[in-house]
């Protein structure tokens, strides 16, 4: 029993780096023990007394719109583009033409509804083809860019193909003014 004390005190004091050689010990300790890594947790960052800023979200390069909007539109400028979601522009900028100052498009975050390729409101009894809605009754589709609408967005024909036929329920689409 004592050797075995004796045996557990020897390699205790080599984990802990404490052990000199004599006579029955086991090895030698050596010269310059490495301390075990002491693990601690991360402090936080000082106190400074200023109230935290939040985070910037990132924009999509050459747009106004969020990284995560697969759709853009920025009324000011009167253009849309397409994303793939991530930051990157996959098509535009194309002109797009909002609504009036009476029927003014919304602007915010929204997501894809439903898509219909031949629609007609049956608000203004008006052919509206290749229609994205995002918003209560408004929608992308094939319009004047010089009459504007009720508060969608008209794209030229070849541009509201491409954002039928990329855009799908779900899809976020931000609109700024």
């Amino acid at each position: 029993m004592a050797l075995l004390v004796a045996l557990v005190a020897t390699l205790s004091a080599l984990l802990a780096g404490t052990a000199t050689a004599g006579p029955g010990s086991v090895s030698p300790a050596p010269a310059n023990p490495v301390p075990a890594p002491i693990s601690r947790p991360v402090a936080d960052a000082p106190a400074t007394g200023l109230p935290t800023v939040p985070a910037i979200p990132a924009l999509t390069r050459g747009t106004p719109c969020k990284a995560s909007a697969v759709a853009c539109v920025d009324l000011s400028s009167q253009q849309a583009w397409l994303t793939d979601g991530e930051g990157n522009v996959t098509y535009g900028p194309v002109g797009a033409l909002g609504g009036t100052r009476k029927d003014p498009t919304p602007t915010g975050t929204f997501s894809v509804d439903y898509k219909d390729a031949d629609h007609v409101s049956n608000l203004y009894d008006a052919d509206m083809p290749y229609s994205v809605f995002f918003a209560p009754a408004i929608a992308f589709h094939t319009g004047s860019l010089s009459e504007r609408s009720h508060g969608c967005i008209h794209l030229g024909r070849t541009a509201s193909k491409r954002f039928f036929a990329n855009l799908s329920p779900g899809d976020t689409v931000q609109v700024v003014s």
